[in-house]
Parts: C-alpha cells; sequence; structure tokens
C-alpha cells in the first residue's frame, strides 16, 4: 500500500525539469568535428607572425645633382598645339597619321630622327588596323636602357589636350635635354644609360603599342626601367599605376623613388590603390595602364598619370599646365636618378606597396594557403566518417558531374559565341576598354540566344536528378562531402596558378563548409550561409563596377574578358566547377537535392523524359478546360 501523497505545495518535492536532448557531437545531424577545425586555425598564425617580420623599406635612388631644366611653358604649348591641330588622333584616321608626323617633326627640330614600328590590330568597332610606335634614341655609356613611353592617340571623345597631349608633349621636353647640339662643336649631353623615347599608338584600345613594343622592341629586353607618361595635364591628383596583367608588380626601388621624386616636385604623395585593392588586383590581375604588359613581361615599369573618371571626361577635360609642370620637373628628376648610375637591384615580383613600406608576395601567399588547412581537415575529416560508415558517395559523385557537365556546356556556348563575333574583337589579347563601342552594352539577341539554348541544357541535365522522393540523411551528407571535395580540388588547382586568387575563394569555403552541420537546422540559416559564400565573387563584380564606373555592364564587361582570351581558360575551368559544386550546395541547401539514379532506376532516357513531362503538363493544362466546357454545354 502506497504512503499517502502530501498536499501541493507541502513537503513534496518538484520533478526535475527534463532538458532537451542534444545531438551529439560528429552524429549524423552534426558530423563536422567543428573543434578540430577551430583548433587548426592556430596554424594560420604563424604564417601572419612571419608576414608581419617581412613588412620592409623599399630603397630610394638618390636625386640628381642637378636641378631640373623643364620647361613648363613650353611643354603646355606642345599639347595644346597637338590637341588644336589634330583633334581626334584615334587609330586608322588622318589625325592619327598627322599627329605622328607632327611628333617626328618636333623632335627633328632637337636633331633626333624618329624611327617608325608599325604593326596591326584590331580596334573594337573598325577591325584591323595598321598602328605605328615611333621610337627616338639618346646614346648613353651603358647599352642599358631607360625608356619613357607615352601614347598619342584617343578615342575621339574630345581633342584630349590632357589625354594625352599632355604626355605627349613631356616626352619631347624630356628628349630636348639630351638633343645633339646644332653648334659647330656638334656636344651632346650624354647620359649613362641609353634613353628611349617611344609615342606608342593605341593607348586608348588596350595599351597595344606598348605590348608591341614589350613583345618586340630590341630596347624593351634591355631596359632597366619604363615610365609611361599618362594624361599628366588632368585635373586629378598625381597617381602612381604598378599592377599587370600577370600577378606581378614592379621593383619596389623603382616605385617609391617615382614617388618620392613626386613628392619633392609637388609637395603631396602620390596617390595609389589602397592595400585592400592591391590584393584584390594579384588576385585578378588587370589593368588598361601601358605598364601592364611590361611588369607582365619582367621589366620594371610605372605609369604616371592624374587620370581619374571616365576616358570620356579625360579628353573633354582642358588642360593644367601647372599640374602640368609640376610632374614634368619630377619627371625629369626621376630620369635623372635613374641614370645615376645605379641599378635597381630588384626585378618584378608580388608585393603589396604601403607607401613607406612593402609587404612581401610570398608572405601573402604563404598566409592564403595556410588559411586553406583548417577547410582541408574538415572536408576530409568529413569524408572519412562517411566512409566508416559505409555511405555511398557514388550518386553524389554522379550528381556532380552532371551539374559539371552542364557547365562545361555553358562555357563552350561562350567560346563559340566568341568565336562567330558576338562579343567585340579582342585586341590581340590585351583587355578591352569599358567605354570602346558595344563593351558595356550586350546586343539583346545574343544574350536571348544564349539564355535559351542554356535553359534548354538545364532542363535536359535536371530530368534525372529531380527529387522524386525526399533524400535521406545519408544521402544528403554524401552530396556535401562531394561539394566540399570538389572545392578543395578547385582551391589546390587555384593555388598551382594564382595563390592571391584564393582571396576570392576562401569566403566560399569556410561559408558552405558549415552547411553540413546545419543541414538539420532552419532553411533560413542555410540561406544565410549559401548567401555568405557568394561574397568573393561578389567583391569582384563590385571591385570592378567601382574602378570602372559601370553599373549593371558588369557581368557582361567581364564575360568579355573571358570571351576574348584577356582571362586564361584554365581560370575560367575552376570558375565553372566552382559554379557545379555550388549549384549542388544550393540544391541541398534548399532540400532539393536528389542522388543521381542507379541504372536500374533509370526508366527512360533525359530526352525522351522531359518531352513526357512537357506532355503531361500540357494535357494536364488542357483537360480542366475541357471539362469546363463540358458542364457548360
Amino acid at each position: 500500500m502506497e504512503p499517502p501523497r502530501p498536499p501541493a505545495g507541502r513537503g513534496r518535492r518538484p520533478e526535475p525539469r527534463r532538458r532537451p536532448a542534444r545531438t551529439r557531437r560528429e552524429s549524423a545531424e552534426r558530423p563536422l568535428n567543428a573543434r578540430t577545425v577551430r583548433g587548426t586555425w592556430l596554424l594560420v598564425a604563424l604564417p601572419l607572425l612571419l608576414a608581419a617580420f617581412t613588412v620592409s623599406r623599399p630603397d630610394v635612388l638618390p636625386a640628381p645633382t642637378l636641378p631640373p631644366g623643364f620647361d613648363g611653358g613650353t611643354t603646355a604649348t606642345l599639347a595644346r598645339e597637338l590637341a588644336r591641330d589634330y583633334p581626334d588622333r584615334s587609330p586608322g584616321t588622318a589625325g592619327a597619321l598627322g599627329a605622328a608626323q607632327w611628333f617626328q617633326r618636333q623632335l627633328g627640330l632637337y636633331g633626333f630622327r624618329a624611327q617608325q614600328d608599325q604593326f596591326e590590330a584590331e580596334i573594337p568597332g573598325r577591325g584591323r588596323v595598321r598602328l605605328a610606335n615611333l621610337v627616338a634614341v639618346a646614346e648613353g655609356a651603358s647599352p642599358r636602357a631607360i625608356v619613357f613611353l607615352a601614347h598619342r592617340d584617343n578615342a575621339g571623345f574630345g581633342p584630349g589636350e590632357a589625354d594625352n597631349a599632355s604626355g605627349t608633349a613631356v616626352l619631347i621636353e624630356l628628349a630636348r635635354a639630351y638633343a645633339p647640339v646644332t653648334g659647330g662643336s656638334g656636344i651632346q649631353a650624354r647620359p649613362a644609360h641609353r634613353l628611349v623615347f617611344v609615342s606608342t599608338d593605341g593607348g586608348a584600345y588596350g595599351a597595344l603599342g606598348a605590348a608591341h613594343f614589350a613583345e618586340s622592341s630590341p630596347y624593351a629586353d634591355d631596359a632597366i626601367a619604363v615610365i609611361s607618361l599618362d594624361a599628366l595635364g588632368g585635373g586629378g591628383l598625381p597617381r602612381l599605376l604598378i599592377g599587370g596583367d600577370t600577378p606581378r608588380s614592379p621593383a619596389s626601388t623603382l616605385v617609391r623613388t617615382a614617388a618620392v621624386r613626386v613628392l619633392e616636385a609637388t609637395g603631396a604623395e602620390p596617390q595609389r590603390a589602397s592595400a585592400l585593392r592591391q590584393l584584390l588586383d594579384l588576385g585578378f590581375p588587370y589593368t588598361l595602364g601601358e605598364q601592364g604588359p611590361l611588369v607582365t613581361r619582367g621589366i620594371p615599369a610605372l605609369t604616371l598619370t592624374t587620370a581619374s573618371g571616365s576616358r570620356a571626361e579625360l579628353e573633354q577635360a582642358p588642360l593644367d599646365a601647372a599640374r602640368l609642370a609640376d610632374l614634368g620637373r619630377a619627371t625629369q628628376a626621376l630620369l635623372g636618378s635613374l641614370d645615376s648610375g645605379l641599378e635597381l637591384g630588384q626585378g618584378p615580383a608580388s608585393y603589396v606597396y604601403l607607401g613607406r613600406r612593402i609587404v612581401l608576395g610570398w608572405a601573402i601567399q604563404l598566409v592564403l594557403v595556410a588559411a586553406l588547412l583548417p577547410f582541408a581537415i574538415g572536408a576530409v575529416d568529413l569524408f572519412a566518417r562517411l566512409r566508416r560508415r559505409r555511405i555511398s558517395l557514388l550518386p553524389a559523385v554522379r550528381s556532380l558531374r552532371s551539374r559539371a557537365f552542364f557547365w562545361a556546356f555553358v562555357g563552350a556556348l561562350l567560346f563559340a559565341a566568341a568565336r562567330l563575333g558576338a562579343f567585340p574583337a579582342a585586341p590581340d589579347g590585351r583587355p578591352l576598354p569599358p567605354d570602346a563601342p558595344g563593351v558595356g552594352q550586350p546586343p539583346l539577341l545574343v544574350v536571348a540566344l544564349l539564355v535559351a539554348l542554356g535553359g534548354a541544357a538545364w532542363l535536359v541535365s535536371r530530368e534525372r536528378l529531380l527529387p522524386r522522393r525526399p533524400a535521406t540523411t545519408e544521402e544528403s551528407l554524401a552530396g556535401y562531402a562531394v561539394a566540399l571535395l570538389a572545392l578543395g580540388l578547385v582551391a589546390v588547382l587555384v593555388v598551382a596558378t594564382n595563390p592571391f586568387a584564393l582571396v576570392y575563394l576562401l569566403p566560399t569555403l569556410y561559408a558552405w563548409l558549415w552547411l553540413p552541420q546545419v543541414h538539420a537546422g532552419p532553411a533560413l540559416l542555410r540561406g544565410a550561409l549559401l548567401a555568405a559564400g557568394l561574397a568573393g565573387p561578389l567583391l569582384l563584380v563590385l571591385s570592378f563596377a567601382e574602378r570602372q564606373q559601370l553599373g549593371w555592364e558588369t557581368p557582361w564587361y567581364l564575360l568579355s574578358l573571358v570571351a576574348t582570351g584577356y582571362v586564361p581558360w584554365l581560370a575560367v575551368l575552376l570558375a565553372l566547377g566552382w559554379l557545379a559544386a555550388g549549384a549542388q550546395l544550393a540544391t541541398l541547401a534548399g532540400s532539393r537535392y536528389a542522388a543521381f539514379p542507379d541504372i536500374r532506376d533509370r526508366t527512360e532516357q533525359p530526352l525522351r523524359g522531359l518531352a513526357g513531362r512537357l506532355l503531361r503538363t500540357a494535357r494536364g493544362h488542357r483537360a480542366p478546360r475541357e471539362e469546363r466546357d463540358a458542364l457548360e454545354g
């Protein structure tokens, strides 16, 4: 017989509240070993510490002993004369031919004979056009060359006093100081190095003349430094451009010496890209400056400019004579520093320029590669746990393969469209200027055709990926593991090609790594992680939009760079692999994933199945209408 229970509130102990059962770590609900992933981040501390110790101060070449004798008034007069007499100097026009003859006449007054170096290039909207670089040489004691170049053409938006009649005029004034004296003595100021003055053509269309000079001129092979003079008479602040078409930078001594000479002449340091922008440029190398093709070929080169805003605005802007005189003196002082007999001591390398300090590129690469370790350990550990539980990964691999085939087809469509002329013709592998004809505005017919063909391929490829039943937990985890391993393979190939590009990939890796951990959690959390993984590509698009002042045309412009060959096709293949893995993770996060069916479960071919499903859908829409007509009758 049970003893009587005490009344409520009198000596009765309350029953203990039961806690909700927590999912066990490394279970099917929480398959990721989060503690190991977090602990592995300690390994990144050592490369970060090493990178901090590699921060160094670049050397500066001494200033010339003689004060610069730059004539700013004469230079401004020459710039205005060129812009007035030949306002349209775009390649292939009569103005371009007249401007070339004008430049030869001006140097001829000082005893120089400018040699023509003709070549052909593809100009957007004009086809194949003949262009010409003009080269004048002042021989020195050393055969090693110091090269100054400036493009004399424009795009025809305006007379181009600032862009780039000002740079051409400075080039002439620099050459005048080393011209042969026409008197009886015939004395000539003899520099320590050979000085080469190059008036390039096609600079407004992707630095075509500079690229031709870098590829074919013997002076480029012997150059210890190349200085590009671009829009020195503009109204903007002085700025240094150091980026190339590959993840390389010019010798840090050259960059710092140029910055100090500008500081001495103008009273302010020249502007430069921020550290983040330089890192992004190393991850996705792109430049329209004439230093780009030279740095790519291992030649120390930089561009001194005041350009800001669109090319149309710059070509229509008036000449700032005071700015032109200041930068002309800085350029002449830089020439004296380079000709002092001291060598730069370092060729093009990768680094981030902070002004008085630089961070070496190899240290940054080491940090980025070390940041891959936590992801790699987490993904491999997830794969190993699934294998120990004997969860088959083959259906997930086949699902990823099907998505990869679709994105490969999209890449083939893009390649075929480029070959058939859907995109503006590429100027011999150079980047297309955003304001070139037809670059920023996609033709609607081409876009519609690409979307239609891509949509048809998507309908066919998804036929075997439709979820005909809810995926089991094991199938979903297998899908996550295979997609994450594919992302890891993409990351390894990125390291082998350009480790700086990891700056765009790391947000994806660490946002999507946690998707298996929350696969049973709220859909909103899964969607947030999926969206966070798009931060890297979004950063690339936004940086291009801000830099080139593009809007919604930015994706089309990036596609133009891909289709015309400026972006390497290996990088395109890696991007397609990223898209395939991302598509699989998106279906998993959205609970729309289906493992690839086994051969015994396939009832029909994809095309036949798609046609049958469309036919059944059409009949389903027609049947209610017939029933309604019968009832009304």
